[in-house]
């Protein structure tokens, strides 16, 4: 339980909190530490202390972070634990599929940056990494300044997957 009326700063408990969850072993070397979005929810706090808490295990020699991929337990060059799939893969994965299934037509807009940024509760660089992705896949297309479309689907990649 975090003390919001106490002298302590709440980044300072967080991290607290996260140091505890390395030192019992649920969180071992390489592993990912909760992303700033899942420390937002989990403890109601802002993102700008969230990235605080990132800091601060990096300045305890807790943690390292790889900008766009996250922060993960250990000092810098420590493996990274192996991961299902980046969470950019799976936001274009998503989106594919419900490009594939009809619910986002061609030449019609993808959800926007903000949007997708709520619904994963992923950064910007993130979902920016995913439409980059769907868009080397061609899926769809960006118009500056307008927003990202559906391709056509003779565009589409020929396995139809992301």
């Amino acid at each position: 339980m975090l003390d919001r009326a106490g002298p302590v700063p709440i980044y300072k408990q967080v991290a607290d909190l996260v140091r505890d969850q390395i030192e019992r072993g649920e969180l071992g070397a390489g592993d990912p530490v909760p992303s700033e979005a899942t420390l937002e929810r989990h403890y109601a706090i802002a993102r700008t202390t969230a990235r605080r808490v990132a800091r601060e295990l990096r300045e305890q020699g807790l943690a390292y972070t790889i900008r766009g991929e996250g922060t993960f337990v250990g000092r810098p060059g420590t493996p990274r634990s192996p991961r299902r799939m980046p969470i950019y893969r799976k936001i274009a994965g998503e989106v594919a599929e419900r490009i594939q299934r009809g619910e986002i037509p061609p030449n019609r807009a993808i959800p926007g940056e903000k949007v997708m940024m709520r619904q994963y509760g992923a950064a910007k660089v993130t979902v920016r990494q995913a439409v980059a992705h769907l868009r080397d896949q061609g899926w769809v297309f960006t118009v500056p300044y307008r927003g990202t479309y559906v391709t056509d689907p003779e565009k589409w990649p020929i396995n139809q997957g992301s």
